[in-house]
């Protein structure tokens, strides 16, 4: 039995200790928040004990997910790698790539795991679809949806990052060129980013998030020589597109055909994706195998999502006002 505490009870560290209570071989032991109205509510609901402090687990679990704002992963997943436990930290890894390779560090030198919660990987419809891809030209990424003033990040780190993983992962490798623009409309930060990765291997990229939208959007398109590749990552649906082609004869003479097929593949894994990520990751602490996203993934997502940032061309509504004068 792994005894497992929870770091953090906002809604993440909320829906982490929802699924930990029914994951087999799990125990949620305890429940940490300063917030000790919050913390004392999560925990009694899951049946665990509340802390208000990580520095009182020191011994006392085996494992240890970190849903806390970001700007704290660094310092809090430090400590618990020290103290000897193994780590999933939610996405991004850190705030900077300075304290996600520390984070990284700490853990090679404790041996402890490291995982990083890049939970789209653990998608039915991102598993199916990796399975398929083969020879990709190109990937066309959109992850869309309302404005939320709750958010204090931009959609590069907030919802782009996601897409980075994945598309870093597909590709085999990073990307070599990054060209960016990102569009201000109601916050301080970028609501709006739009980048184009291009890779060594001569594979293309282009990655879509906004906070802007009226609708939301998560989806995934791979042009292949083969196939076209289609992955509604909502709905956990992936159709595959061929083009088929025939010469023939008849009474008219030499006939070309070309027709449409569509596959619609069974996905194998079913399940709402934060389950199945947790779920590995207590697999990976049992057996003290490596997580499907290891602390390096984490950072290599973080610093190309910093690059898509910082490097983009900046374009600002006129009718924002940041100092909200």
């Amino acid at each position: 039995m792994v005894e497992l505490a929870i770091i953090g009870a906002g809604i993440m560290g909320g829906h982490h200790a929802r699924i930990a209570r029914s994951t087999p071989g799990t125990d949620v032991t305890f429940v940490v928040d300063k917030d000790e109205e919050k913390g004392r509510q999560l925990a009694s609901h899951v049946g665990a004990e509340f802390l208000p402090s990580i520095d009182q687990l020191d011994g006392r679990v085996d494992a240890a997910i970190v849903s806390v704002p970001t700007d704290l992963h660094a310092e809090i997943g430090l400590q618990l790698l020290e103290s000897g436990l193994d780590v999933l930290i939610e996405k991004p890894i850190a705030s900077t790539v300075e304290e996600a390779k520390e984070l990284v560090a700490a853990a090679e030198r404790t041996g402890r795991i490291l995982m990083v919660g890049h939970v789209e990987q653990f998608n039915p419809a991102v598993i199916e679809v990796r399975r398929h891809v083969a020879d990709p030209v190109h990937i066309d990424v959109k992850r869309v949806g309302p404005f939320s003033p709750r958010v204090p990040t931009g959609v590069a780190l907030d919802l782009m990052i996601h897409d980075v993983d994945l598309v870093i992962s597909l590709t085999g490798s990073r990307p070599v060129q990054i060209a960016s623009v990102v569009h201000r409309l109601y916050s301080a930060n970028e609501d709006f980013a739009a980048c184009i990765l291009t890779f060594a291997t001569g594979v293309s990229a282009v990655l879509t998030a906004s906070r802007v939208s009226q609708t939301k959007q998560r989806q995934i398109e791979i042009t292949q020589r083969e196939n076209y590749i289609v992955a509604d990552l909502v709905r956990q649906q992936v159709t595959i597109h061929r083009l088929q082609h025939a010469e023939f004869v008849d009474e008219r003479g030499a006939m070309y055909r070309q027709s449409g097929v569509i596959e619609i593949p069974y996905l194998d894994h079913q399940g709402e994706p934060l389950a199945l990520e947790q779920r590995h990751f207590i697999d990976c602490v049992v057996h003290r195998t490596q997580p499907a996203v290891s602390g390096e993934d984490g950072l290599t997502a973080l610093d190309t999502a910093i690059q898509i940032r910082d490097q983009a061309i900046v374009m600002e509504d006129a009718r924002f006002d940041p100092a909200g004068t």
